[in-house]
């Protein structure tokens, strides 16, 4: 019997394509090289010490009162919207009167029945002087009728005063306005229960005006109170107002960590309106000599809640994050201390970058920035 040989060059072949996808297995995957991401940056400018800072505000009412009725129960009726008009004496709302009504007629029941004791008390007073002016009663006798005396008439005295506060309870279930003014805000509607002292409407009075406004941590001691200003209205920006500072809040806000302050319209002729928006100017300088520097509104970013921006490195061309203090807002830029002339801030697209990245430093026309 003939063996006939096996063919030897499939065998190679596949020999060779197990080794090639072994070796292929084995060999390192080739490294992905990322991009540099370009990254417009600028030095920061000095700030003028005596520049002029802009603060927007809203324009408020001088005195703003709020509200409420001195007693509780179901509203009844809403007489009047937000934005109405209002005199002194004008009836907003007014609670369900019944209970009320039944209460003034139970105190007037008391007041009838504690005058019938008075006067009976009085009738049995006198009848006991007369027996005691012939000798046929002790004194002690006649002393326990005059007191029984003082004591009805207490009890009436009460009934009447009791009787007082039902009739003011009856008048409590209306709420009137006691200034002339406008109505910002209505917080209850007819059939809802409020308690005694709950807000239901915040009333304007006519009068001063105010804009009220937000001072920066940094800068809160360059405004004392009786700062002149000068208030522009957003819709009406060729009209300039005089206005002074009248009040800076005593501490931060706990959200926005600033200070709540108030800037009193001086030469207001009643056309402006209430909600209006205002830009207050102050023209004061510096007092601590610290120099402050101008950023782009756009460089600012965030570091565990407090302002930072991205600052480059020359020499490896990564960023990072440094925390700085906010000073006054411009129109297109803000003031910050923390960095020098020297630096290079990242001032747009700072959301997408991350501490030690490494980005490619371009100016506004993305022409590559040497050091």
């Amino acid at each position: 019997m003939r063996v006939h040989p096996r063919p030897i060059l499939p065998i190679l072949a596949g020999a060779a394509l197990i080794v090639v996808m072994c070796l292929a297995g084995c060999s390192k995957a080739p490294e992905t090289v990322v991009p540099e991401r370009p990254a417009i940056v600028s030095q920061p400018v000095r700030a003028s010490d005596h520049a002029p800072t802009y603060f927007s505000g809203e324009i408020r009412a001088r005195h703003e009162s709020q509200l409420a009725f001195r007693v509780g129960g179901k509203i009844e009726r809403r007489l009047v919207d937000v934005g109405a008009r209002v005199d002194a004496g004008d009836v907003l709302v007014t609670l369900d009167p019944a209970d009320f009504r039944l209460q003034l007629a139970a105190a007037e029941a008391a007041v009838a029945s504690a005058t019938a004791d008075t006067g009976l008390a009085r009738s049995e007073r006198d009848r006991y002087a007369t027996l005691l002016e012939r000798k046929l009663i002790s004194q002690s006798q006649f002393d326990a009728q005059d007191t029984g005396l003082a004591a009805a008439e207490a009890r009436l005295a009460q009934a009447r005063a009791q009787l007082d506060v039902a009739r003011n309870q009856v008048q409590y279930a209306r709420l009137v306005a006691d200034r002339a003014g406008v109505l910002t805000s209505i917080q209850a509607e007819t059939g809802q229960v409020v308690a005694p002292g709950q807000v239901v409407a915040v009333l304007a009075e006519d009068g001063e005006r105010e804009v009220v406004i937000a001072l920066p941590e940094a800068g809160v001691d360059r405004y004392p109170v009786g700062t002149a200003a000068r208030v522009a209205l957003w819709s009406d920006p060729g009209r300039v107002l005089n206005g002074t500072l009248r009040e800076v809040a005593p501490d931060a806000d706990s959200a926005s960590r600033t200070w709540r302050a108030r800037v009193t319209l001086q030469d207001d002729d009643g056309s402006v309106n209430l909600g209006q928006t205002a830009r207050v100017r102050f023209d004061t300088g510096r007092q601590d000599g610290t120099p402050h520097w101008a950023l782009p509104l756009a460089a600012l970013h965030v570091k565990d809640a407090e302002p930072a921006v991205w600052v480059l490195d020359p020499a490896t061309r990564a960023v990072g994050l440094r925390p700085v203090e906010v000073g006054a807002y411009r129109e297109d830029s803000v003031e910050v201390t923390g960095v020098s002339e020297n630096d290079w801030v990242v001032v747009a697209g700072v959301h997408k970058l991350a501490e030690g990245q490494v980005v490619r430093p371009i100016d506004r026309d993305n022409r590559p920035v040497g050091f």
